[in-house]
């Protein structure tokens, strides 16, 4: 049996609670979402996370239409559509501004894939998308094409969205990739950062996805 509507807004606004908590956005910025059946439920345009309760979420199917809620959706919910539409395994997006990321974002440089934990939860590196301007239909685009399959992507001039097949992981591939690019940005300064190979990526993450954590006993 799924989960409520209800559990599921919870558990966003929780997630979007500890990303502002831990410092990934300032004030209102930052937005995030969840795949909820044939739907999404995605945060509202401008509120303060702290003060959000269930009501404030807004549902959307995946063409952009609002099937549930009163106020205004994200004004990224593009990016978010965009994503959903061609990423079927992704269930949940977050979108954050934190101060690493964005300097790579900004200096339009890739993060290599420099951390093993990075790899395994990423997939590689993370590249940055072409520029477009933040809310458009291009800039949905652009990230989506620049994510690939991999589980996060840079915007350019902007800031970092991850991905996962829940909200907890959407967070952690947002906070794994903002460690990374502060150690790249710092190793940087002391010398030439090594990267792991291309076989390395993938030994890394198939590993991860295959046995990583506890199997579930049925």
């Amino acid at each position: 049996m799924s989960e409520s509507p209800e559990k599921v807004g919870q558990g966003l606004i929780d997630a979007c609670n500890d990303m502002s908590g831990a410092g990934l956005v300032a004030g209102t910025w930052g937005n995030a979402s969840i795949r909820y059946e044939s739907n999404i439920i995605i945060t509202p345009s401008g509120m303060p996370y702290h003060t959000l309760t269930c009501s404030d979420l807004v549902t959307m199917d995946l063409s952009g239409a609002i099937k549930s809620g009163s106020r205004r959706p994200s004004t990224e919910s593009p990016l978010h559509l965009e994503i959903y539409r061609q990423r079927l395994d992704v269930k949940a997006i977050m979108h954050t501004h934190s101060i690493y990321a964005c300097a790579l974002a900004v200096a339009r440089v890739d993060l290599p894939a420099i951390l093993e934990e990075q790899t395994q939860l990423v997939g590689g590196e993370v590249t940055v998308a072409e520029y477009a301007p933040a809310g458009s239909e291009e800039l949905a685009r652009f990230a989506a094409l620049a994510l690939g399959q991999r589980g996060a992507v840079l915007l350019a001039n902007h800031g970092l969205v991850g991905v996962g097949r829940d909200i907890s992981e959407a967070l952690l591939v947002c906070q794994i990739v903002e460690k990374a690019c502060q150690i790249y940005i710092l190793s940087r300064t002391i010398g030439s950062p090594y990267c792991l190979d291309n076989e390395e990526v993938i030994l890394l993450r198939n590993t991860f996805m295959q046995n990583y954590g506890q199997k579930i006993q049925v």
